[in-house]
């Protein structure tokens, strides 16, 4: 079996226990109304994230094993792949997602809020909630660009790797781990620290829309991949 064989097994076993999380933290109560309800939330997002690093941890061995390859995820469908950034989910995605969210529910609330009663929903950021998103979402952007630039000198010496051998061709290969590494470890830093940001309820509402678009777009594609081959 190959090593991307495997991955892909992962991957998928990855994204059923997922599913089964969200189903967690969707029937969890919220607003949590007693001390042990609250905890119960904290616990869940614990997992939720523990799950996400555990991913990365295994996507970062398949990428030392064999990059290139990483880089064109073959796990994934033809429509998740024209979404990717460096083989995966662009960071400030998730900004977009809170920013989404929040309006969603703030209009969903707006006579209760009106009102002066507080959700404590993702509708109901407080002014330095959203001046901290704000600030992360330009920290991230720079990252971003960053990262971009890295892969984008790599590839424009990329042809030179062809029919190279030896020291140089592993100096070539090892800057690629790097910036895919690299990508990955600011998609999973930028999820905790928007998590961080967040009470524990909005923080289950913000990873159930993040895990819901993963499985939407994912769904979406396969089904494309499916018809498309059909013809």
């Amino acid at each position: 079996m190959s090593n991307f064989t495997t991955f892909t097994h992962f991957y998928e076993n990855w994204l059923e226990q997922l599913h089964k999380l969200v189903n967690q933290l969707s029937s969890a109560p919220r607003p949590p109304s007693s001390p042990d309800q609250h905890h119960h939330l904290v616990q869940l997002v614990h997992q939720v994230m523990c799950h996400y690093a555990e991913y990365y941890k295994l996507k970062a061995q398949a990428t030392e094993r064999d990059a290139v390859s990483v880089l064109t995820a073959p796990w994934a469908s033809s429509l998740e792949r024209s979404l990717h950034w460096i083989a995966g989910w662009r960071p400030t995605t998730a900004f977009h997602l809170v920013y989404t969210e929040s309006s969603i529910r703030f209009e969903s609330h707006i006579v209760d809020i009106l009102r002066g009663l507080r959700t404590g929903d993702l509708g109901d950021l407080s002014p330095s909630q959203f001046r901290r998103v704000s600030e992360l979402q330009c920290e991230t952007v720079k990252e971003e660009n960053a990262i971009t630039e890295e892969l984008s000198e790599w590839q424009d010496g990329a042809s030179e790797v062809i029919g190279e051998c030896g020291d140089e061709f592993e100096k070539k290969i090892g800057r690629l781990i790097s910036v895919i590494k690299r990508a990955d470890d600011l998609r999973l830093k930028t999820v905790q620290k928007v998590v961080e940001l967040l009470t524990p309820q909005q923080a289950v509402e913000f990873l159930i829309g993040a895990a819901e678009l993963q499985f939407g777009i994912r769904g979406w594609g396969i089904n494309h991949d499916r018809k498309r081959t059909n013809f």
